[in-house]
């Protein structure tokens, strides 16, 4: 673990653990780098959002202490926890980087029938949610931050696909045809490493 470089948080998402990330450690020399992947236990989206994002800021200053500068990655979910913790928990304070990979950031379709009595972090993903019309009202705080989305406009899980990237910041295309592959296709992760491990 290269103590020089700056941390990087790898943050899964909905029926995700940290075994996500893999194929895309695979692809660089692990110890060249602090990678963290923190397990968020979400019960399949029972666990609201904002709980998660306070179990991540738990996790941060456990394995990294209070003031350390970081890097994040989210994908799908795991791109609105960090959100939640970098606007609403002063997370943009100390982070350099964020990456957002499938996220739904003005929400996806495919959880809009989902009772919020009954999933409420699913729920919380719905179309005009009050809690992503929080985060969407004020992007102030992602204003001090380097912000990159990376989207697949065919995705069924962040639908529609072509709007999971953030309105702010840089957003690119994956040529990957799932939502899944945005993390698991070799070229998408070669693209992937190539901007996270790369550039400090």
């Amino acid at each position: 673990m290269n103590l020089n470089k700056r941390p990087i948080f790898l943050i899964h998402g909905l029926w995700n653990n940290p075994k996500l990330f893999e194929k895309l450690i695979e692809k660089i020399k692990e110890d060249d780098y602090q990678v963290y992947r923190p397990h968020l236990p979400h019960k399949f989206g029972k666990i609201s959002l904002r709980k998660l994002a306070i179990d991540l800021e738990s996790k941060i200053e456990e394995l990294v202490g209070p003031e350390i500068e970081i890097d994040i990655v989210g994908f799908s979910m795991g791109g609105l926890i960090s959100r939640i913790w970098l606007q609403n928990f002063n997370g943009f304070l100390r982070t350099k980087r964020f990456f957002s990979i499938g996220t739904p950031h003005l929400g996806t379709y495919t959880a809009q029938m989902i009772p919020s009595s009954f999933m409420p972090g699913i729920a919380e993903m719905k179309r005009g949610s009050s809690l992503l019309s929080q985060l969407n009202d004020d992007l102030t705080p992602l204003e001090k931050v380097e912000c990159i989305s990376y989207f697949t406009k065919w995705d069924l899980m962040s639908f529609p696909g072509w709007q999971a990237k953030l309105s702010i910041g840089d957003s690119y295309h994956l040529p990957v045809l799932t939502h899944k592959e945005l993390i698991t296709n070799s070229s998408a992760l070669d693209i992937l490493t190539n901007r996270i491990f790369n550039e400090f």
